[in-house]
């Protein structure tokens, strides 16, 4: 588990109000020896003084390697924070906009659900309201563990083109990885670019995240 503190202060302050590194490991202490909650924690602060990291724990169940500032998180649906950035940098860039329909930057054979005369925009995927489910019924992963791995485009495809929806799209909110996964594809089909090489031009690289990535190295 990972987290990332941010002290906003006015710069007529010079009072923080974030924790000492020893308050912090209090907190990293309670969590995982009385609550068990995690088997490790790593926290990291970013302030007006600087940078500092508090880490707490082990790598893994039956892993007593410590933790510290370079150990590798999996980040999980944090994915889908980057993604929502990307469409707000693209329709910042005029590339796209909230309201287009999510067909207009699919393959014209791929027939995306529609409910009452109204198609899913990016919006829609963005925010969780398209209707669509939270996983596809086409998903049989070989690794459970890594459920994702081996699903494709075309059975993506696939389950879209066959999909009915079973509410009207906007009235309500049910969270999708799904939706997550398929405006992600769909921009990065815009941007004429894999994910990867989406989010590293347009997010890691201006933002000097030279540790986040998609695909690990040896180094």
């Amino acid at each position: 588990m990972i987290l990332s503190i941010h002290c906003a202060v006015a710069q007529s302050s010079t009072i923080s109000s974030v924790p000492t590194d020893p308050e912090i490991r209090q907190i990293l202490v309670d969590r995982i020896d009385k609550d068990r909650q995690s088997v490790g924690i790593v926290i990291g602060v970013i302030e007006p003084a600087g940078r500092r990291v508090v880490a707490y724990g082990n790598l893994d169940e039956g892993d007593k390697r410590p933790l510290d500032g370079d150990t590798i998180f999996e980040i999980g649906s944090v994915t889908k924070v980057f993604t929502s950035l990307l469409l707000a940098d693209m329709v910042q860039r005029g590339e796209v906009a909230l309201t287009d329909p999510v067909a207009r930057y699919l393959p014209s054979q791929v027939k995306m659900p529609e409910r009452g005369g109204r198609q899913i925009t990016l919006q829609d995927l963005a925010t969780h309201t398209s209707g669509l489910p939270r996983l596809p019924s086409n998903l049989n992963p070989k690794d459970p563990a890594n459920p994702y791995a081996d699903y494709s485009v075309d059975q993506l495809y696939q389950f879209l083109s066959g999909y009915q929806l079973t509410r009207d799209i906007g009235s309500q909110s049910e969270y999708s990885n799904l939706g997550g996964g398929l405006l992600g594809h769909v921009l990065a089909r815009r941007a004429g670019m894999d994910y990867e090489a989406l989010v590293k031009s347009r997010i890691c690289e201006p933002l000097g995240m030279k540790s986040t990535g998609i695909t690990l190295t040896r180094t």
